[in-house]
């Protein structure tokens, strides 16, 4: 497992992207310099546009947006980790206070047509990244690889399984020696896109699941639970809880050097999550006219089974034309030239024909009201 200070450094980084990451000759452009806080006056003739919601997207967010200002430098973007569910409610104007007001929200959960409504139906939904969910653990003394079955880990978020030699757990790793020591889960406890995406699987998976809670943003975690604000907050209740398991997404995992579960898929295949892996996850997938797909149990031996595209909230039109236009400007490089630093950062590139669909969407967005 990595230092503690070393998690401590990187969660920050990503708990708010307004922070200043390292810097050196070789560095990208901070996101520190492509963005501004709120009461704060960007230089004249300057733009700022604010975005809150996912924590999952937090990462790929601060390179893009940092490229993007390093390219123009004449708009300024900040973007609040806040997640998904709450990037919604601020989206939607639910209760906002002018702090709270934003351009764009994005989640990896895509708003249902009761939350389209509630917005007033000036919504359009953009598929920006994609990537994988994984159930990072801490077991002190196991350098193994550590395999779930889908009833295994099914079993551990029900709390039915309660320690990590459980025969369930033992079946699929034979030969290994387990501890015999309690299994404590971490999870969210705010209204997070992650979450929807790790509980669609589970409601898939284990009837038991389904009966029980079903899939959605918040859930009433049974068993033996800690619950944190933000993926980076799960990733260190989870480096700081010898007998843990949480779910966060593989971004994070690997940013952090989490050790993570090599997982069963619906082939019967134990699969680790990688570029491969999850990318196999979605490559089947056809993307609908509205841009709302979840994929939350794929099929093909290859696939990782936790996958889940993310989104982008954004209005049919803005009354400000200029904010219109930095906004189409901004996301049409999103989704083509800013795919190409998906791969290094845990993601998976949006495939072909789902950035075709989702370059059609922006640039259907109209400005001044129109």
């Amino acid at each position: 497992m990595i230092a503690s200070n070393k998690i401590r450094a990187v969660v920050a980084l990503c708990l708010c992207l307004t922070l200043a990451a390292c810097t050196s000759k070789s560095s990208p452009p901070t996101v520190e310099a492509a963005t501004a806080e709120p009461e704060q006056q960007v230089p004249a003739g300057s733009l700022l546009i604010k975005g809150a919601g996912s924590t999952f997207d937090s990462i790929i967010f601060k390179r893009w947006f940092a490229a993007y200002h390093s390219s123009h430098p004449d708009t300024y973007i900040k973007y609040s980790a806040v997640g998904s569910g709450e990037g919604i409610r601020r989206f939607i104007g639910l209760n906002t206070d002018a702090a709270e007001k934003i351009d764009f929200g994005a989640s990896d959960a895509a708003m249902t047509d009761a939350q389209i409504a509630q917005a007033g139906n000036d919504v359009v939904m953009v598929p920006a990244t994609a990537g994988c969910v994984v159930l990072a653990y801490n077991l002190p003394g196991f350098n193994g690889e550590l395999k779930l079955s889908r009833n295994a880990y099914a079993g551990i978020f029900l709390g039915q399984i309660k320690k990590w030699n459980d025969p369930a757990i033992a079946a699929a790793n034979p030969g290994v020696k387990l501890p015999n020591l309690t299994i404590t889960t971490a999870v969210r406890q705010d209204s997070s896109g992650t979450t929807y995406a790790f509980t669609r699987n589970l409601d898939a998976i284990s009837d038991a699941w389904r009966g029980q809670f079903g899939y959605a943003t918040l859930i009433n975690w049974p068993g033996n639970a800690m619950r944190a604000k933000g993926n980076e907050g799960v990733a260190g209740l989870i480096e700081n809880s010898a007998g843990s398991i949480g779910y966060v997404g593989y971004e994070f995992a690997r940013r952090l050097a989490l050790d993570y579960a090599t997982l069963e898929n619906k082939d019967g295949q134990y699969v680790k999550a990688s570029e491969q892996s999850c990318s196999a996850a979605l490559a089947s997938a056809q993307m609908p006219d509205n841009l709302r797909l979840f994929v939350p149990d794929p099929t093909g031996a290859d696939s990782y089974p936790i996958a889940t595209f993310s989104w982008v909230l954004l209005r049919k039109s803005y009354t400000d034309p200029k904010t219109a236009d930095a906004l189409k400007d901004l996301f049409r490089w999103s989704v083509q030239d800013g795919q190409r630093y998906a791969t290094e950062l845990g993601y998976v590139p949006l495939p072909p024909s789902v950035a075709e669909k989702a370059l059609a969407v922006v640039n259907s967005i109209g400005g001044g009201g129109t």
